[in-house]
């Protein structure tokens, strides 16, 4: 049987410490905290434990795990409690839950609230006390039992995890299944391990799945959520032994990503840190936008220049590589007034004479051919129109053609031999030589030329690890650890700087990269009609302020096309490219009016809740359909204002041209301002946003307030 241990409640979550009186180990419970703990009829209960390890030579746990799960090893067997702090200080709560395996090893489980959150943080410290090295295989940042004590045993179809994956130009897709159709149902009779184990592996932490996961209890309408701040391989573990189902995660372990942490004695390592929360209602949009809320602080810190949201353009679509003194000052004419307050300077500035830029990156000499006069020019022209200058670097990785792509003393290996990709190859980070390397080369063409922008690439990923630890795994851990060092002396060096968060689009929006950034080039997608489909489905794993989507102009694009792609960036922050030196006046009207209708929703952009309404769009790349995207402004910690964003798309066929959204329930709205290529007809009746589209693949932007 299981008893309270003891119980905190944090906001309006309740942390419940659950003790099994048999065996001594303690669970980790989350339930809103209007919600008492109660344990359904188990036939059997299975005692869990809220730390999740595996040391070398320890004992599988049977069942059929081995190759499938490494938790409820011998280690975690052997876990007794040996004590729990509270500490209270500067608005934070820190519940610290020390376990002990009677081995000298100690492992320090914390819980951290702070006032007027509705996320928590969890990370795990492990400490050897022993005489002998500790070999580390697997390690938590978190693990929830007790998913969910409201379901009795003879009860199924009940419990869902919603996960979201994500591919190149594809990101955000939603997969939500039953844990009957993942086979994690108990069996009959209690003994085989059901365990759904997934992550991702390299140093693209969304290249597969976002660090991401939601259980729902279905009867109860209870949600639990999880998100891993992590730049390199990662996994989540839904497991189930018996009734209950627990959810655990942190870095890859040593059978899915290769590994293995040597701790000397006296030393201590410390695991990535995991966003959690539960709430009852709201659905899986409630749950998501409580753990993106978690890094509301940490963006509000961020460059003054960030807080209204300032529009973009880059040149990347534009040139396609290719920019140079002459091509930007003719761009600058062409948007001067328009009211960009960044202009980012794209790849290919550093490319030398036949050397295409694709396959030249590393070495970073300014093009004497495409700036004869050398970047200071160009960045006063841009200075002089009004706008902070930006250049690209893709930091860790180098070109086949690049000079430093043969310096194979300081680059990443695999079994001895360069760790090399298609046209790529990896600095070795953790090398004192390749930081100050790039200081140079990167921290002092931004001081040189007065930078105050930096977008950062990374077009491949190194895999499931390097030579240089104990393990490839830890290599790809530390070289990602050094990566992050180098972003944070950048700074440093330049404070302010604005940071773009790039990896092939979107590959690195995951917590730990978000929260260094002031934001993220939200995917590759950059002209394509799916678009608003990936832009509003990763409201659920980034804030909206920070997820960067491109509207791509092109001279022959009709104004229908132009309003499609302007009101594409209405989902997060605008950034526009392609051949603005060639439009014409009607064309650039529907750009002005997109840009200041944009300028006006940018509070309920930068603080709101978004629900997504329209039917499934089954081809993200043929979509047919429509969606509708309602943000209202004050977000999930906020108290609600009176704003309101709707943002309308219809794809090809397959509606009757009426398109209808809810509002809120809390109040009637009054429409302020509609964004279109021509007048639309949009009209709030019965508590629902109504829109006519008679034509495929068209936008409506709707601004609305509460009355």
């Amino acid at each position: 049987m299981k008893k309270v241990y003891s119980e905190f409640i944090l906001g309006d979550m309740r942390a419940c410490y659950m003790q099994d009186e048999e065996t001594g180990s303690v669970e980790l419970v989350l339930l809103p905290a209007d919600m008492a703990y109660e344990v359904a009829y188990r036939e059997k209960p299975y005692p869990d434990s809220l730390v999740q390890v595996k040391l070398s030579g320890d004992t599988y746990a049977g069942g059929y795990a081995g190759g499938r799960t490494m938790r409820q090893s011998a280690s975690v067997l052997s876990l007794r409690l040996e004590g729990q702090e509270t500490q209270e200080e500067g608005g934070r709560t820190v519940v610290c839950t020390t376990l002990a395996d009677g081995r000298g090893h100690r492992y320090r489980h914390y819980l951290v609230w702070k006032q007027g959150k509705k996320s928590l943080l969890s990370y795990t410290e492990f400490e050897n006390a022993s005489d002998e090295a500790a070999e580390l295989e697997m390690l938590s940042s978190f693990s929830l039992s007790g998913i969910s004590p409201f379901v009795g045993a003879d009860e199924s179809g009940l419990l869902k995890l919603h996960r979201i994956r994500s591919v190149w130009s594809m990101e955000g897709r939603t997969e939500s299944q039953l844990l009957e159709d993942l086979q994690l149902e108990p069996s009959w009779g209690g003994h085989a391990v059901r365990c759904e184990r997934f992550g991702q592996v390299g140093s693209m932490p969304v290249n597969g799945y976002f660090p991401y996961a939601v259980m729902e209890d279905i009867k109860s309408d209870i949600f639990w959520g999880a998100m891993i701040c992590h730049n390199a391989s990662w996994q989540m573990e839904v497991y189930r032994r018996g009734d209950d189902a627990a959810l655990s995660g942190g870095l890859a372990d040593y059978d899915f990503g290769h590994w293995m942490k040597r701790v000397a004695p006296g030393e201590k390592f410390v695991t990535p840190t995991a966003i959690l929360s539960v709430c009852r209602g709201g659905g899986a949009e409630e749950i998501s936008q409580r753990m993106t809320a978690a890094l509301d602080e940490t963006v509000d810190a961020g460059p003054e220049s960030e807080q209204a949201l300032p529009i973009i353009f880059n040149e990347y679509c534009t040139t396609w590589g290719n920019p140079s003194h002459e091509n930007i000052c003719g761009i600058l004419e062409a948007i001067r007034d328009k009211g960009f307050s960044y202009f980012v300077i794209d790849c290919g500035w550093y490319r030398q004479p036949g050397v295409p830029w694709d396959v030249a990156m590393g070495d970073y000499h300014v093009s004497k051919e495409l700036f004869p006069e050398g970047l200071d020019k160009t960045v006063k022209a841009i200075n002089d129109h009004g706008m902070k200058a930006g250049i690209w670097f893709e930091i860790d990785n180098l070109g086949e053609k690049a000079e430093s792509y043969q310096d194979t003393a300081h680059l990443l290996k695999r079994n001895g031999r360069p760790l090399t990709t298609s046209m790529r190859r990896f600095w070795d980070m953790r090398q004192e030589w390749v930081q100050r390397y790039l200081e140079e080369r990167v921290i002092g063409t931004l001081e040189k030329y007065g930078f105050s922008y930096m977008k950062m690439d990374y077009n491949d990923t190194i895999g499931v690890g390097c030579d240089g630890a104990e393990s490839l795994g830890e290599g790809l851990r530390q070289n990602m650890e050094a990566s992050l060092a180098i972003i944070r002396k950048v700074k440093e060096k330049v404070p302010g700087i604005i940071l773009e968060n790039c990896s092939s689009g979107g590959h690195k929006l995951e917590p730990l990269m978000m929260g260094e950034c002031s934001m993220a080039s939200f995917s590759d997608a950059h002209e394509c009609e799916e678009i608003p489909i990936i832009a509003a489905s990763l409201h659920r794993v980034i804030l909206p302020r920070q997820s960067q989507i491109w509207a791509v102009i092109r001279e022959d694009d009709s104004l229908k096309r132009i309003a499609y792609s302007i009101a594409n960036t209405f989902l997060g922050r605008m950034c526009l490219s392609g051949d603005v030196t060639k439009l014409t006046d009607a064309q650039w009207d529907v750009i002005d009016r997109g840009i200041a209708f944009y300028k006006k929703a940018a509070p309920v952009i930068k603080d709101g809740y978004s629900r997504l309404y329209g039917p499934k769009v089954v081809s993200w790349r043929h979509p047919k359909g429509w969606q509708c995207l309602v943000r209202t402004e004050g977000g999930v910690e906020h108290e609600r204002k009176d704003g309101l964003l709707a943002v309308f798309h219809s794809f090809d066929g397959e509606h009757d041209g009426v398109l209808e959204a809810p509002l809120p329930a809390d109040g009637k709205y009054q429409i302020e301002e509609v964004y279109s290529d021509a007048e639309a007809d949009v009209e709030i009746a019965n508590g629902k946003l109504a829109c006519r589209i008679p034509e495929d693949m068209r936008a409506v932007a709707v601004l609305a307030r509460k009355v």
